[in-house]
């Protein structure tokens, strides 16, 4: 008998990987966490039915949310994560010797000890010495802090469920306030394909923009999100994404990558006319 997980990314279509066998299936205080092993993907993280990683392509979210903001600012020494429980965002700024701290805020421990155990190429550095985590909510945490940070990054689940919070204009302001003059914010943005998930989009960048000197999106392909489109939100007191690229300075770090270059790092930040049209619908 063969096994299927099916995410549904609208009413209308939906999104299966055939799996050679459930490894886990927890369900914590704040939602349901299964972990599949599958032939095409390798291992899937799943929250509450909707997947979070893939081992054969999270490289490319991971990279994403981190080197772009890196590569702007090489120089950035604290920074805040807010989720992030799968040790991928971690594992790309540990890259980052001239990082001095990273505090990450992730609400459900569960998520982290499962993806300890099951999720290793991930949560490979969950354990640096440079890196506090809090088990806590991270809409509360960032009140909390002021001019602190030299980078927040947003590595949340999409906007409803442990991640609405996430998402508003009051969230978003209390980010300003714990970033310093310098201070950048990446968000994960949703899609602008399906209906709904573009809504979340404009949501999300009328929000951000309303608080930040300056505020950008930029786009990745993603295989196993709704629609392979995927959104980052760039927001900062102080850079533009694209004229600050320090292009040369991140190169000579010398830094491997499967998905990011600079190169792309400046065509990222080139949108589609409808995704256009969509954040100009405000």
């Amino acid at each position: 008998m063969e096994l299927w997980f099916t995410e549904e990314h609208t009413k209308d279509v939906r999104f299966s990987i055939r799996v050679e066998r459930q490894l886990v299936s927890v369900k914590s205080r704040y939602q349901e966490i299964a972990v599949f092993d599958t032939k095409e993907f390798g291992k899937v993280l799943a929250l509450d039915g909707y997947v979070m990683l893939t081992e054969k392509d999270e490289f490319i979210y991971h990279e994403m949310i981190t080197h772009v903001p890196m590569a702007v600012n090489p120089d950035v020494r604290n920074v805040l994560i807010i989720g992030a429980g799968d040790g991928g965002t971690v594992r790309e700024l540990t890259r980052y010797k001239t990082i001095e701290h990273i505090d990450m805020v992730e609400i459900d421990e569960e998520v982290v000890n499962v993806c300890k155990e099951y999720l290793t190429k991930t949560s490979c550095e969950l354990n640096d010495e440079r890196l506090n985590i809090y088990y806590e909510d991270g809409l509360k945490y960032v009140r909390r802090k002021n001019n602190e940070y030299d980078l927040i990054i947003v590595d949340s689940t999409d906007p409803f469920g442990p991640g609405e919070g996430l998402f508003t204009k009051e969230f978003y302001g209390n980010c300003y306030q714990a970033l310093n003059e310098k201070g950048i914010l990446i968000n994960q943005h949703e899609s602008p394909y399906y209906e709904d998930d573009a809504a979340s989009m404009v949501r999300a960048h009328k929000n951000i923009e309303s608080v930040f000197e300056y505020s950008f999106v930029y786009q990745f392909h993603m295989p196993t999100y709704p629609s392979g489109h995927w959104l980052f939100g760039f927001a900062s007191k102080k850079y533009d994404p694209v004229k600050d690229l320090q292009q040369d300075a991140w190169n000579k770090l010398g830094i491997t990558t499967g998905y990011y270059n600079t190169e792309l790092h400046k065509g990222a930040f080139a949108l589609p006319n409808y995704v256009k049209e969509l954040l100009n619908e405000q």
